[in-house]
């Protein structure tokens, strides 16, 4: 079975053929120079296979998600098309560094209040869930106020996202796939809807000539890829500096940087062949699916001093691959390292002062850790 990967990372390798539990082969790549370069040669390793299903869909699933209009067109990720430089401008164009960096000081005093409030949680002697209290919706408070996202309630777009990132990524009965066919369908409508109508992003789609399908497809792809595994690597890092010694002094970008590359959210992405071609002397015949390990290539001796070390600032901990790399490296990275940043910053003093009463569980998934609850307690109860 190949849905813990995040479980034990080996010594890259070349190259192999690998069956994923659920009636799927992917060529397994886990050297950080492979892993840059199929995803830096889109034109021989497509994206086209990124959001396929990892256990195959009944009738029934399929059914329930054609009823409540839900399609993906290739968009973004997804999108190995002439289509996606110019949708993946528009996206980058609101996400631009300096539009970023004009939220940190907002962003700042919200996490700095909610880290006050759990702090003095902590000192009455009450146990704190910190995804619940810092983490879990700051990503899409931040991406409202660059892309007017729809205005609905924070849990539901949590439980849309997550239910998205289960259905096309885990290993599923077929009820499950039911429930979970459900959910996202029921909220595609939502995407929908603000398609046609909304502002922002929705609205600069529109205004360059793009399909309500396509604007549903960059939302969709903000919400879950954006927000929600922001969220998910903002858990981890509070985990991370819980539990691990910080060098004094170290900077908080570095901080971010190494746990970006122990850490990161999305251990897995998909590429599939479209001719026949060689990978590190491998044969990958056209059609292969190519399971790119990122979170493997982030410990390449080859690449990082110390792999399996916790050092800020050592030497490769920044060529990480957790954003991806080439034309279709994550849009939103900037935004990202800003929050992880900000988090960083200002929960570092109270995780040094906490015990760990229950540390994230993540479920099985090919491609996301997707932890949940982190709950903590004053040292000193």
């Amino acid at each position: 079975m190949l849905f813990r990967l995040w479980d034990s990372v080996p010594a890259p390798a070349p190259a192999r053929l690998v069956a994923d539990g659920v009636g799927g082969e992917h060529l397994l790549v886990t050297r950080h120079a492979e892993v840059r370069a199929v995803l830096a040669d889109p034109d021989t390793y497509r994206p086209d296979n990124a959001l396929d299903a990892v256990t195959p869909m009944p009738v029934s699933a399929l059914r329930i998600l054609v009823r409540h209009g839900f399609r993906l067109p290739p968009t973004l990720a997804n999108n190995g098309g002439a289509s996606h430089p110019a949708i993946r401008a528009e996206v980058a164009e609101l996400l631009h560094p300096h539009s970023v960096e004009r939220h940190r000081p907002w962003l700042t005093s919200v996490v700095r209040s909610r880290v006050a409030s759990a702090a003095a949680a902590l000192r009455s002697g009450e146990p704190v869930d910190l995804h619940a209290a810092i983490a879990a919706d700051l990503p899409l408070l931040v991406l409202a106020r660059l892309v007017d996202l729809p205005a609905a309630e924070a849990g539901a777009v949590t439980t849309f996202a997550r239910a998205a990132l289960e259905l096309f990524w885990a290993p599923l009965s077929a009820d499950r796939q039911g429930h979970l066919a459900r959910v996202v369908g029921e909220f595609h409508a939502v995407l929908r809807d603000f398609a046609t109508h909304g502002d922002g992003l929705a609205a600069r789609l529109r205004a360059a000539g793009h399909s309500p399908d396509i604007v549903v497809g960059a939302l969709f792809f903000l919400l879950v890829a954006g927000q929600e595994t922001t969220s998910q690597f903002l858990t981890l890092l509070m985990h991370r500096l819980a539990t691990t010694t910080v060098p004094p002094g170290v900077r908080t970008a570095d901080l971010v940087e190494e746990s970006l590359r122990l850490d990161t959210p999305i251990v897995t992405w998909r590429r599939v062949a479209a001719r026949d071609t060689t990978l590190g002397g491998v044969a990958v015949p056209a059609g292969t699916s190519l399971l790119l390990w990122l979170a493997a290539a982030g410990r390449d001796p080859s690449v990082v001093a110390e792999p399996e070390v916790f050092a800020p600032g050592q030497r490769g901990s920044r060529r990480h691959l957790a954003f991806g790399a080439g034309a279709h490296r994550c849009v939103g990275a900037s935004l990202a390292r800003m929050e992880a940043e900000v988090v960083a910053s200002e929960t570092l003093p109270l995780l040094r002062s906490v015990t760990v009463l229950r540390a994230p569980w993540t479920p099985d998934n090919l491609t996301f850790r997707m932890p949940d609850a982190f709950v903590v307690a004053d040292i000193s109860a």
